[in-house]
């Protein structure tokens, strides 16, 4: 998730207490403390072993967490007619380009699979502006919802340290999966070095804030912040597999989001009507969620390989699945920045309604 915030807090927010995404508690533990509950023990401990989980493991979780995460966000998209509309290149364009890239990636795949390694390196690089360009949108938006957003310095420096985070991401990525073809270790030395400059300077940050507002900013917006590095140093310490892990920690961090989005879209459109009404509805948008992404996870890839298999041939149906995880992370990734403009009033009511006095 993107936060593009106005510079000063919106007249009528609740009390830094009640200025919740869901609750104080829930906020904190989606955005990052649960990951960090579980990631940091383990990594003073030396226990990253147990960060590898089975295929059946990552299949399971994939299907209850992640795909639900990309679901939701294509709920903001296609919502309504007019949504669409609003967001022609997230509804129609990329789509588009996106499936035809992939299709003609998987038929190239009888004679090279030059086409769908681009893809995976596509998906891979944008990655890791997505991962910290949402760590900044969680950073924003808690100390927004205090009454204590950043100024332009204290923005440059905090979002400054995560651009160099992303810098490391990439050159990661290059210097695990391309190290048969490139030697990137002084590169990948020197950044991993330079990420304690990353931390000097979002430290900075955080101070400059504390001094000019007189208070510390919310446990909410330091704990995305922290939880990135935490999530870069599983990764640089496991490896590739470590990179699921980090996955899913995303995915619960985005997630309570498009939730309130609903909640609050329900509530608006129920008005005076009663409670459970609105229970109900939300009951229905969860389960359609949770059972839509099971099949999506489980059964669409599944199936394209065997159909793929039919038409192509093996290696083609062998390659569909990597095809259709690049097809669904480029796209989210893409909507994403779409749909979360918080300058836009339309999304800063569907997200803040229910704190208004």
């Amino acid at each position: 998730m993107k936060a593009q915030l106005l510079t000063a807090p919106r007249a009528g927010v609740a009390t830094a207490a009640a200025a919740s995404i869901v609750s104080p508690f829930v906020d904190a533990l989606a955005t990052g403390g649960l990951s960090l509950l579980v990631l940091v023990p383990l990594l003073l401990m030396g226990r990253t072993d147990v960060l590898v989980l089975s295929a059946g493991v990552q299949a399971w979780v994939g299907a209850l967490v992640n795909m639900p995460h990309f679901l939701a966000s294509y709920r903001m998209v296609y919502r309504t007619r007019d949504s669409i509309r609003a967001h022609p290149w997230a509804a129609i364009y990329v789509p588009t380009i996106l499936l035809s890239g992939c299709i003609a990636a998987v038929v190239a795949s009888r004679w090279t699979d030059i086409p769908v390694s681009a893809l995976l390196t596509i998906s891979s690089t944008y990655l890791a502006w997505h991962y910290t360009s949402q760590a900044w949108g969680m950073v924003a938006t808690f100390t927004y919802l205090a009454g204590n957003p950043f100024n332009q310095v204290e923005r440059k420096l905090v979002r400054g340290s995560l651009y160099i985070l992303a810098a490391w991401h990439v050159v990661w990525f290059f210097y695990l999966g391309y190290d048969r073809y490139v030697d990137l270790t002084p590169l990948y030395e020197g950044l991993s070095i330079l990420t304690a400059v990353a931390l000097a300077m979002g430290l900075a940050g955080f101070a400059m804030h504390r001094s000019r507002t007189g208070r510390i900013a919310p446990l909410r917006a330091w704990i995305p912040w922290i939880a990135i590095f935490v999530w870069y140093a599983a990764m640089a310490r496991v490896g590739l597999p470590a990179l699921f892990i980090v996955q899913i920690a995303h995915a619960l961090q985005y997630l309570i989001f498009p939730f309130r989005v609903e909640m609050n879209r329900t509530r608006r459109a129920v008005g005076a009507g009663p409670s459970q009404l609105v229970a109900f509805q939300i009951m229905i948008y969860l389960t359609v969620l949770l059972v839509g992404s099971i099949v999506a996870s489980i059964l669409l890839p599944l199936g394209a390989m065997a159909v793929v298999t039919n038409w192509l041939g093996s290696r083609p149906g062998q390659v569909v699945g990597f095809a259709i995880s690049a097809f669904f992370n480029i796209h989210h990734y893409f909507t994403d920045g779409v749909v979360w403009k918080l300058r836009d009033p339309e999304v800063r009511a569907d997200l803040f309604g229910h704190l208004k006095a």
